[in-house]
């Protein structure tokens, strides 16, 4: 796992159970699970939730679809003014309708 160094990195407890579900293998399930600790989660609020679905519903009235996960990842990223570390292509789409930033490697 390569270290990113000098950057803050802050997760919804949301991510942290999509990444660690789906390890059928104990030994790495408890692996990652270890590294994951080092990151603290977001604490969620109301308004976090209230704020993903005004986001999904932007984005839903102009034709773009995407799960719960995902914009309320938007929602927290842009409340925070985070950039969004992701491989995920739809994040791309969303930034069409959302004022989100995501990071692109340096």
């Amino acid at each position: 796992m390569k270290v990113l160094v000098d950057t803050p990195i802050t997760i919804i407890g949301s991510i942290r159970q999509e990444v660690l579900s789906g390890i059928s293998d104990r030994n790495k399930f408890y692996d990652l699970k270890r590294k994951l600790s080092v990151f603290p989660d977001y604490a969620l609020q109301t308004s976090d939730y209230e704020f993903a679905a005004e986001c999904s519903n932007e984005c839903r009235r102009n034709g773009i679809q995407g799960s719960h996960t995902d914009f309320l990842i938007c929602a927290v990223a842009i409340k925070n003014d985070w950039e969004i570390f992701t491989e995920d292509t739809d994040f791309f789409e969303y930034k069409k309708f959302l004022p989100i930033k995501i990071y692109l490697k340096k």
